[in-house]
C-alpha cells in the first residue's frame, strides 16, 4: 500500500545511504540560512517603518535598538559556540533541550523551530509580495491573491 507520507517524503533511507545526504558547508549555509537572512533583511525595515510613523525624530531610537540587536546577536553566537563544543557531532534545539531540561522542553524547542520555519516562509512571501506591488502599483488590489500564484 502506498501512503501519502511516502508520496510526499519518499522512502526511508538506509543507514548506508545517510552519508550521501550530508551537506557540505557551502550548501548547508545556502539552504539553512534563510531564517537568519529574513531576520536581517526584514527586521530593520519593519523597525524603521514603525519609527517613521511616530516621527522623523524617532529615527534616533534606531541606534539603541541596533545596539540591543547586536547584544542579542552576540549572546546567540556565544550560545551556539557552547553548543558546538558540547555536541560536536550535532545537537539541534530538540536534542540539547531534551538532554539538559527534559522531554517537554525538548518538544517545545522542536515545535518552536517548526513554527519558526513556517513563519520564515510566510514573512518572505509577504515581503516578496510587498516588493512586487510596490514595483507594480496596478497589482496592489491583488495583494492577497498574488502570493498564491508565486
Amino acid at each position: 500500500m502506498f501512503s501519502l507520507k511516502r508520496l510526499l517524503i519518499g522512502r526511508p533511507l538506509k543507514s548506508t545511504e545517510l552519508g550521501e545526504q550530508k551537506l557540505n558547508k557551502t550548501k548547508a549555509l545556502a539552504i539553512l540560512s534563510s531564517d537568519a537572512l529574513s531576520s536581517v533583511a526584514y527586521g530593520p525595515e519593519q523597525i524603521l517603518l514603525v519609527l517613521i510613523t511616530v516621527s522623523a525624530a524617532a529615527f534616533w531610537y534606531s541606534i539603541p535598538i541596533a545596539i540591543g540587536v547586536l547584544v542579542l546577536l552576540l549572546a546567540l553566537i556565544l550560545s551556539y559556540r557552547q553548543i558546538i563544543f558540547a555536541y560536536p557531532h550535532g545537537g539541534g534545539a530538540y536534542v540539547v533541550s531534551k538532554e539538559n531540561l527534559g522531554l517537554y522542553p525538548g518538544l517545545i524547542a522542536g515545535g518552536s523551530l517548526l513554527v519558526d520555519y513556517i513563519l520564515t516562509v510566510a514573512v518572505s512571501v509577504s515581503a516578496g509580495t510587498d516588493a512586487i506591488t510596490s514595483a507594480f502599483p496596478s497589482l496592489h488590489e491583488h495583494t492577497v491573491a498574488l502570493p498564491l500564484h508565486l
